[in-house]
């Protein structure tokens, strides 16, 4: 019986295991707390934290290399030392608490904050937790790991909800969000109040005049045009209003992209 009630507490200290910090292939790391214990023998186990050099220490075992190994590796080792002690040792590691199972989410077009991972994350509900700015450039913005960007670009998978880009996190992992650079769309002529707006996607003509206050009475609606800087120089895209408003033309409520002029020319009376 005690046997039995051995191998099922050593089952549920695995489960814990792989619930914790991205499961069985967490690594562990400098200043992350174990709690250790080798049933039948209380003497021989220990809450410790791995020190700046990567190692523990424990009774009976010494010395042992912790940094950088999996909880289920350093479990093995530890068996494996205390071979000579004690008769088919069985070990449990779990991790008490961790210094380094975070990802940092910084830039201009994020509340810059370190997040702890918890389980299994990906970058689509981290971006969930940490909502970007409605500035926020998610076109540029980047994942790396170590030295290596992994990948660019994330406006398809959280605004449009598409795409293959969604990848598991790790601890260390930084994702960074930039703003875009040309974030506001300005409103000008014969509007209400004349203004520039914070940019979205998804932002249409019609939208943009109404932050405007609307058309003054003066309006020439069907002579508004959007003024747009390109690769290839400024283009005016002609926008017939009055067909929008008076007729529901849809086809005339563009959509626009940061850095565009509204202008709304007015008419003669």
């Amino acid at each position: 019986m005690k046997r039995f009630i051995l191998v099922l507490t050593a089952a549920a200290s695995v489960l814990f295991l792989s619930t914790f910090a991205g499961a069985k292939d967490y690594a562990i790391g400098i200043g992350d707390i174990l709690s250790i214990r080798v049933w039948g023998e209380d003497s021989l186990g220990a809450d410790v934290k791995v020190r700046p050099d990567g190692k523990i220490s424990l009774p009976g075992v010494g010395d042992i290399k912790a940094d950088g190994v999996t909880p289920m590796a350093l479990q093995n080792a530890i068996a494996a030392r205390l071979r000579g002690l004690v008769h088919e040792p069985m070990v449990s590691v779990m991790v008490h608490m961790s210094s380094n199972n975070a990802v940092i989410v910084y830039g201009p077009g994020v509340r810059s904050t370190v997040l702890a991972l918890d389980g299994r994350t990906t970058v689509l509900e981290l971006l969930a937790k940490v909502a970007p700015e409605v500035g926020a450039d998610l076109d540029n913005a980047t994942l790396s790991r170590g030295e290596q960007v992994l990948a660019k670009g994330f406006r398809n998978i959280y605004l449009e909800g598409k795409g293959t880009s969604d990848i598991v996190l790790q601890p260390g992992d930084r994702l960074y969000i930039p703003l875009r650079e040309n974030r506001f769309v300005f409103v000008m002529g014969a509007v209400e109040k004349p203004v520039s707006v914070p940019h979205y996607d998804g932002m249409t003509f019609l939208e943009a005049v109404n932050m405007a206050g609307g058309f003054t009475k003066f309006a020439d609606r069907n002579s508004s045009v959007v003024v747009r800087h390109e690769a290839s120089g400024k283009r005016n895209i002609p926008v017939r209003a009055g067909d929008l408003t008076e007729k529901g033309d849809s086809s005339q409520n563009i959509r626009l992209q940061g850095g565009d002029y509204i202008l709304v020319r007015k008419g003669w009376f």
